[in-house]
């Protein structure tokens, strides 16, 4: 006589020898039936969405981390048409974004507050602005993501209106976008270069140069115009201004032209950590070269070396030496209210204008404390 086993005798129809029976997953149906609401209110709590009372979205998401509920990305976008990622494209090369700490600390931020929602940060650098144009055309055919960071303003910029024009939510990290198109917050930065050139005047510097980044950015010429104005109220001896396109090598070349000239100036303010720490480095070689080849009569160096300050700050200006004055924001913190402000356009809120917040601090360091 043969025995059958229970699935040769159909208690195992259709299933894997030897596979383990799959935990059912916890939908929205098991959330409504814990609360003893409708699927529909879930659904609009768990997404943010109005239509619900904040307490009916707390208490359903008490009951879905209970449950263990997680949501699958796949569903929600077909549901909802979401895609739950916001698009970062900035102009920039891979090897500047490397080198710069604040946009590091600034993406830092962003990731922090979209992640907490369930959102994904996609991160598109650009070579151009031609080609940011095109990746945002291309993002809105292919409804690739739910909204966008702006970052640098330009004058005469044609994102805004691009953005609005496909129907793209966007939110502005500086401005005021001049359209009135997206909604903006930016660093307070209208007392920041007053701030550092009373720091220089103080220490007895009245000939002072600034090396700022590209021309056609919004807050490089604000802080163009604050420089020309103090120094005409001031009266101070002489002023160099140049732009470095953030190029570093350019900017090392440049000190070291002002440096030849009859009467150079004698403290320097460059628009990034990188570009003065290169600047730096480019004076330092010249001074140790002619104090080894003996040919001031007299050592130059450190004492020759001009003052330096930093309009943005990092662990760069910290490890210099001499350490380099530089003026501090917090930019994983802006990030942060920056994603906020956008996740609050995205869920329905009216936002508009622009706010600016968090006022940067001057750190002094080595760079500035020698007096003349």
């Amino acid at each position: 006589m043969v025995t059958k086993s229970p699935d040769e005798a159909g208690g195992g129809a259709g299933r894997t020898p030897g596979a383990a029976a799959r935990p059912r997953r916890v939908g929205l149906k098991d959330i409504a039936d814990e609360l003893g609401i409708s699927q529909t209110a879930v659904s609009f709590a768990i997404n943010d969405r109005p239509g619900v009372s904040e307490e009916t979205k707390r208490k359903v998401k008490q009951a879905a981390a209970k449950l263990g509920w997680s949501p699958v990305y796949a569903a929600q976008a077909l549901g909802s048409s979401k895609t739950m990622t916001v698009g970062f494209a900035p102009t920039r090369s891979t090897d500047g974004l490397q080198d710069e700490t604040f946009m590091l600390h600034f993406m830092s931020g962003l990731h922090e507050s979209f992640s907490r929602k369930g959102y994904g940060l996609l991160y598109r650098p650009c070579s151009s602005q031609r080609e940011e144009l095109s990746v945002y055309k291309d993002w809105a055919r292919r409804k690739r993501v739910d909204g966008v960071v702006l970052v640098d303003l330009r004058a005469d910029d044609p994102r805004p209106a691009l953005l609005a024009n496909l129907g793209v939510p966007a939110v502005l990290a500086g401005g005021p976008d001049p359209s009135g198109l997206m909604p903006s917050l930016s660093i307070d930065d209208s007392g920041t270069m007053e701030t550092v050139l009373k720091h220089l005047l103080d220490q007895g510097h009245r000939r002072i140069a600034y090396l700022s980044g590209d021309p056609t950015l919004d807050y490089s010429k604000d802080r163009e115009a604050s420089f020309r104005a103090f120094a005409k109220k001031k009266r101070l001896e002489s002023i160099h201004v140049a732009f470095t396109d953030f190029d570093t090598a350019k900017a090392a070349e440049l000190t070291l032209q002002m440096l030849r000239l009859p009467v150079p100036p004698t403290a320097f303010i460059y628009e990034s950590e990188t570009l003065a720490a290169a600047s730096l480095h480019a004076v330092t070689e010249r001074l140790v070269d002619e104090d080894l080849a003996g040919l001031s009569g007299e050592r130059r160096y450190p004492e020759g070396l001009p003052a330096i300050v930093s309009f943005e700050d990092g662990f760069v200006c910290e490890a210099a030496y001499p350490s380099i004055t530089s003026v501090h924001r917090d930019a994983g913190e802006y990030g942060a209210k920056v994603a906020k402000l956008l996740l609050k356009v995205l869920s329905g809120e009216q936002v508009s204008g622009n706010r600016k917040i968090l006022t940067p601090t001057l750190v002094v360091r080595d760079s500035t404390l020698k007096s003349i």
